[in-house]
């Protein structure tokens, strides 16, 4: 059997948005929130805080924060990412750290068969968000991103811009290829 390579895993990756009415398992939930921990942070200070929501009570309060309500009230789960202000040391790279720990979360239940999506249009009530989940005053709401398995028709197909358009040599509009 021929290897995995991560750039196919990847560009495999969609966005989902329509989940079959199952739970996630336990044991894949600790290995979504096991491969964010396993993000890099400046000075390994970690500074990302997950809310694990399954409550259908309090995914209808958060649905309520965006108006993508329906992919929340669907999803059999959320998580919540913040970024812990007592413990960074720069806002701009601990904010990417977060972004790193969601980003391995997305790829780790892409590879189990799930279906996710990185939901960040809730920012505009994050105060709201951190009201329905209890969360002290020093973490800031990153995202939140639902997680299930995946319906079909749950995704679409990936398209990027050709790397020419987004990539240069040495400085920008010099050619990269």
């Amino acid at each position: 059997m021929e290897p995995v390579k991560i750039i196919d895993i990847i560009k495999s990756r969609r966005s989902v948005r329509q989940f079959l009415d199952r739970p996630v398992e336990v044991d894949r939930i600790s290995e979504i929130l096991e491969a964010g921990q396993w993000a890099p942070s400046g000075l390994n200070n970690q500074p990302w805080r997950f809310v694990v929501v399954r409550d259908r009570g309090l995914t209808a309060s958060l649905a309520e924060c965006t108006r993508y309500g329906t992919i929340i009230r669907e999803a059999p789960l959320l998580i919540a990412v913040f970024l812990d202000e007592d413990v960074m040391y720069d806002h701009t790279k601990d904010i990417q750290a977060c972004g790193a720990a969601i980003q391995n979360m997305l790829l780790a239940a892409h590879g189990m068969g799930l279906g996710a999506v990185w939901l960040g249009e809730i920012l505009n009530r994050k105060a709201e968000v951190s009201h329905i989940l209890e969360a002290p005053d020093s973490l800031e709401l990153m995202a939140v991103i639902a997680v299930g398995y995946p319906a079909p028709g749950g995704s679409k197909e990936g398209v990027r811009h050709d790397i020419s358009e987004i990539a240069f040599a040495e400085r920008f509009n010099n050619p990269i290829f």
